[in-house]
């Protein structure tokens, strides 16, 4: 009788050893049979929709990255992607919910979020710019002092524009556009004299416009290089840790880099926009070293 709790303990040693169920959002991902990203309309090339209003993008493609590798782990083949449009304003609110599962976007990782979400790795790096047309020869943030300025609600960008608006005593007239297209079109249409916003954004915004010779970056930016990444709930440390692993893989891959040279040094749809802006050197850096590092300065 002695032996027998050893006997039951080598038993139990000797039995094949059970996978953990999976918990957070693997958790909801197996029970529903879909993994939700959340999308943007009209954040060129990152996340957007082509001439078939299907969601494309930068952004996208390492988004299916991410659920390649959700379909291994929780071995669903067959499992369905469902797509959910979101805004700057609403995209954190609607992953804290559960609505979505990944934002697949332009979205910057700062401290401020990383206090409300998490971000896996580093995908691109861009400062905060402004745009305006030439004739209005605004180069400068103090040359935009009494002017109309438009920025995107919800964005880092418009926080950014407020406190220098504060700092330089400026009296600028700041607006909140629901979306990047709806401020660039107030610039096209002289309801607003500049555009703050992501450089690569504004970027795309004129390159597709009618006419891209009028329009002009200022020489003056709002802030340093800042991090984008994927958008994820917080607190889910396995779910981190496999998105995680996925891209790093993707960015250190062959893969990796000629994704970005899809979007970003060749032709894309629909209307065979080049954005001609190879991968800079912090960004090679930061694809070397994955990282979801929200300080600027560590891409340096």
């Amino acid at each position: 009788m002695r032996l027998l709790p050893f006997m039951f303990a080598a038993l139990l040693a000797a039995l094949p050893a059970q996978a953990a169920e999976p918990t957070g959002t693997l958790q909801k991902i197996k029970e529903t049979g879909t993994i939700t990203l959340g999308v943007r309309d009209s954040s060129v090339p990152f996340s957007y929709l082509d001439d078939h209003q299907k969601p494309v993008g930068y952004a996208i493609d390492i988004c299916m990255q991410i659920v390649e590798a959700v379909k291994k782990e929780l071995n669903l083949p067959a499992l369905k992607v469902a797509t959910v449009s979101v805004l700057s304003s609403n995209r954190i609110p609607l992953m804290a919910n559960g609505t979505i599962d990944l934002e697949c976007g332009s979205t910057t990782n700062n401290p401020d979020r990383q206090k409300q979400v998490s971000f896996t790795n580093t995908h691109y790096l861009t400062a905060s710019a402004f745009v305006a047309k030439k004739a209005a020869h605004l180069t400068t943030i103090d040359s935009l002092k009494g002017k109309t300025v438009v920025s995107t609600a919800g964005s880092t960008n418009i926080v950014q524009l407020n406190k220098a608006n504060a700092d330089r005593n400026l009296g600028i007239t700041v607006i909140a556009a629901k979306d990047h297209a709806e401020a660039f079109l107030m610039v096209e249409t002289d309801r607003a004299a500049a555009f703050v916003m992501d450089d690569v954004i504004l970027a795309s915004f004129i390159a597709s416009s009618k006419d891209p010779a009028a329009y002009a970056f200022g020489d003056e930016a709002f802030s340093l290089p800042e991090p984008y990444g994927i958008m994820l709930r917080k607190d889910d440390a396995p779910f981190k840790a496999l998105a995680d692993k996925a891209t790093a893989a993707f960015y250190l891959s062959q893969a990796g880099r000629a994704n970005y040279e899809k979007w970003f040094q060749a032709a894309i749809p629909p209307k065979g926009l080049d954005l001609n802006t190879p991968m800079s050197k912090a960004l090679q850096g930061a694809y070397m070293h994955p990282s979801d590092s929200p300080d600027p300065a560590s891409y340096k």
